[in-house]
């Protein structure tokens, strides 16, 4: 049976950004037919490496396409190894050999070939900084057109920011490509601080699956938990041993948009100043003054509130299914 949504992933993995890939390659109404890779939690190499490696440790080979290394405008910053680990795994102590490389095109080619030859078939889910949809917009400005949906881990409306006091860090990474991508006008979602700072995952959680499936996939992703759980502590004790959902939830909102509740509204993002990378929200049709608020149409959907109970019961019944297989031979 065909896959009901037929998806790129655009992403930075990072720890949570491997938890959302596994979900997207466990549950049977996705199909991954192609990742796209970016700076964020680690540079864009390390990125491109952690894509291959989780997708041929669990047995796929899927396309990955490498992308943009630096903002549009700001100055690159470095990634936060204090998080994700120096890798972006939690700094594995080994890695089995697999091989896999990346395509020749870049990942805003591969984009625009996909969407181009799919017509109003793909999804694009982003979950890392947005300068390889921002590319990819400039490359083919009929690309909203091509493209089913896009959904965004990104931005936050009422939620404290987590790099700054009003900013997210996908949106802050790269303020300016965000701000093209909220105002491109296609049928897009955010799925942001709002929703993904009510979801907690324990560290156990992740360990039960790993003794479950007995699989270097899930033991690596334990290892990777483990290792950004220790970092949720240091800063945020009362959530015990575990961690924000945060990326998954791109994925949860594709499958199961009803355990969600969400506003449309306008969305710009601060490009500068002590607001950089504030997501900012027009949430009534009122004719604000300030030029620019009439470039965002149509609306973005932003899911402002989630069953969390729901979501972790879904991520739960996804991973721990029949999906792994064989880890793919160098």
């Amino acid at each position: 049976m065909q896959a009901k949504h037929k998806v790129i992933f655009d992403t930075d993995p990072g720890v949570d950004d491997a938890m959302a890939l596994y979900f997207a390659l466990a549950h049977p109404d996705i199909d991954v037919v192609g990742i796209t890779t970016t700076f964020g939690n680690v540079y864009v190499e390390q990125a491109t490496i952690n894509a291959l490696y989780l997708t041929r440790i669990a047995g796929r080979a899927i396309p990955v396409a490498q992308g943009v290394n630096v903002p549009f405008a700001k100055a690159a910053g470095t990634p936060p190894d204090f998080i994700h680990g120096a890798d972006g795994l939690g700094n594995l102590p080994s890695r089995i050999e697999v091989g896999g490389q990346a395509e020749v095109e870049s990942a805003a080619e591969f984009i625009v070939k996909m969407a181009r030859q799919h017509p109003g078939e793909i999804t694009l889910v982003a979950v890392g900084p947005l300068g390889n949809l921002g590319l990819a917009l400039k490359m083919e400005p009929q690309l909203p057109k091509l493209l089913k949906k896009v959904v965004l881990m990104a931005g936050a409306v009422d939620e404290p920011g987590n790099v700054s006091p009003v900013a997210e860090a996908n949106v802050w990474n790269d303020p300016d490509a965000a701000d093209l991508v909220f105002t491109a006008g296609w049928d897009l979602t955010m799925v942001g601080l709002d929703v993904t700072h009510r979801v907690v995952l324990p560290s156990s959680f992740f360990a039960r699956l790993a003794g479950q499936h007995k699989h270097v996939a899930m033991d690596t992703l334990s290892h990777a938990v483990n290792f950004y759980a220790n970092f949720y502590q240091s800063i945020r004790p009362d959530l015990g041993h575990a961690c924000y959902g945060h990326d998954v939830l791109a994925f949860v909102w594709l499958v199961a948009p009803e355990i969600f509740e969400t506003q449309n509204g306008r969305v710009r993002v601060a490009k500068e100043g002590i607001g950089n990378g504030q997501t900012m929200m027009a949430k009534l049709a009122i004719p604000y003054p300030q030029a620019g608020w009439e470039a965002s149409k149509p609306e973005t959907r932003v899911c402002m509130k989630v069953d969390a109970e729901a979501c972790a019961k879904l991520i739960d019944q996804t991973l721990s299914g029949d999906w792994l297989k064989p880890a793919l031979a160098k």
